[in-house]
C-alpha cells in the first residue's frame, strides 16, 4: 500500500489527486532522460555562462525528443 498526505482541500476530486500524485512519476522520469540520455550531469565548466548554456541546451534536446514522441503514431513507435 501507499500513502499520500496532501495539503489540497477536502473537496478536491480524487481524479486530481491521483494525476497530481503521478506527475511526480513523470517529472523523476524527464530528470533521468536528461541525466542519462542527454548529458545533463557531463557539464564540468566552471563559469555561470558555461553552465547555463548548457542546461538551456539539453532543455531544448528533451523538449525535441519530448515532441517527437507526441507526434509519433503508434505504428511508428510499434516498428521501431
Amino acid at each position: 500500500m501507499q500513502f499520500w498526505l496532501s495539503n489540497l482541500p477536502e473537496t478536491t476530486p480524487l481524479a486530481t489527486l491521483v494525476r497530481t500524485a503521478k506527475l511526480r512519476w513523470r517529472i523523476e522520469n524527464d530528470y533521468r532522460e536528461m541525466k542519462q540520455a542527454l548529458g545533463l550531469a557531463h557539464f564540468e565548466g566552471r563559469t555561470w555562462p558555461g553552465w547555463h548554456h548548457h542546461v538551456t541546451l539539453v532543455s531544448v534536446a528533451h523538449a525535441f525528443c519530448t515532441l517527437q514522441r507526441l507526434t509519433r503514431s503508434p505504428k511508428e513507435t510499434a516498428s521501431a
